[in-house]
């Protein structure tokens, strides 16, 4: 398959491009935190992205969504990452959509899908239990009691969890720490007794918790997929907000780069631009041909998600791991370029480092996926 988008693909990044662009620029991230709004995102601007159906991309057209593709969604991450605007797309649209579309029941899905689609529903995936992503290292207990499990433990980084009405939690219902089998996913209101949302703060801006779990009561109906079974459905559903989070890393690292590039074209210096001096030229040059080889790994990543769900787990890996380098490299060095003045807060490239700093991290950062290829591709 080619890697370039097909015209109704580029048809909604250009709508999603000119909408971010009017309706959420940088101002209006800086206006969230410099206002330390309470939710962390605009509730009137989710509801947009709800009216123009970003919220179903991934949800079948029985249940009132697009019925899109992975490819679609990744579109509109990256014109996500350009404007750094926060929301719940990943958390929601992505991350939960995907989990309950792979391995909900009939049940589950009417009762979910339709409220995501129509904006009435934000849910997110509850994971990691350390300060580094790695999953397998699911210790949270989910014990037996009566016809169904009583979950105890923390989860940190929970994307927009203080937020969130939903949370798919990953838990141990067999094996012990490090082992793949044993997981269970389970479906749990956030406003059940014994469930505590504390918001995290992030110098990205964006949204994040800390979701702590005593004695918390699920029914078997809550289970999401087959009990002791969720290892394979939980690596789907993080490669696919994996392949996501690299696509806004392209957003912001070309938006940053785009910039960078203006700014070298208007800075005088002994005369003339600084973007005539050969040494700059050269960075830029390198940099645009990393950035173009990162774009064709993610743009893979996505398609082969829609194409081979099941078998993407190592193209995704490369893409999370290029993304993560690409996107730090351009921004640090438009930081260095704009001089000092890229060191002030109230210049916006400084933003965008933020931003990617914590997409590196969230679900793997570089040496993590470098180091899941290899295992990957050891069997």
């Amino acid at each position: 398959m080619a890697l370039v988008l097909n015209d109704e693909q580029t048809m909604l990044r250009d709508n999603a491009r000119g909408f971010l662009a009017k309706n959420a620029p940088i101002a209006h991230l800086r206006a969230l935190r410099d206002n330390r709004d309470a939710d962390g995102f605009s509730r009137a601007l989710w509801k947009n992205f709800v009216e123009m159906g970003w919220a179903g991309i991934l949800i079948p057209q029985d249940y009132g969504g697009l019925e899109l593709g992975y490819v679609e969604a990744g579109v509109v991450m990256e014109e996500l990452g350009r404007t750094l605007t926060p929301s719940p797309f990943l958390s929601t649209a992505v991350l939960a959509a995907t989990a309950i579309v792979r391995v909900g029941t009939d049940k589950q899905k009417e009762g979910y899908l339709p409220k995501i689609v129509a904006g009435e529903l934000i849910a997110t995936l509850a994971v990691d239990e350390t300060a580094k992503h790695h999953p397998g290292n699911i210790a949270m207990p989910a014990a037996r009691a009566g016809n169904g499990f009583k979950l105890s433990g923390t989860k940190t980084f929970v994307i927009d969890g203080h937020v969130a009405s939903l949370l798919i939690v990953a838990a141990r219902t067999a094996g012990k720490t490090g082992d793949t089998s044993g997981l269970t996913l389970f479906l749990v209101d956030a406003k059940s007794p014994g469930v505590r949302a504390e918001r995290t703060a992030t110098v990205d801006t964006h949204n994040a918790a800390r979701i702590t779990f005593e004695d918390v009561n699920v029914s078997a109906d809550n289970v999401l997929g087959k009990i002791d079974a969720g290892w394979d459905v939980l690596e789907g559903v993080l490669n696919a907000g994996r392949a996501a989070v690299a696509s806004e890393m392209v957003g912001a690292s070309e938006e940053a780069f785009s910039r960078t590039v203006a700014y070298l074209k208007e800075r005088k210096q002994f005369g003339k631009a600084i973007g005539e001096f050969q040494a700059l030229q050269h960075r830029a040059a390198h940099l645009y041909c990393e950035l173009e080889v990162t774009r064709a790994a993610v743009l893979k990543a996505l398609q082969t998600l829609d194409d081979a769900y099941d078998r993407a787990g190592a193209i995704v890996s490369v893409a999370k791991a290029r993304a993560g380098l690409s996107a730090t490299l351009a921004v640090q060095e438009g930081v260095q370029m704009h001089g000092g003045i890229g060191m002030t807060d109230e210049f916006d490239i400084g933003l965008f480092m933020k931003r990617v700093r914590v997409c590196q991290e969230l679900f793997g950062d570089s040496n993590f996926h470098a180091d899941r290829l290899a295992r990957l591709n050891r069997y």
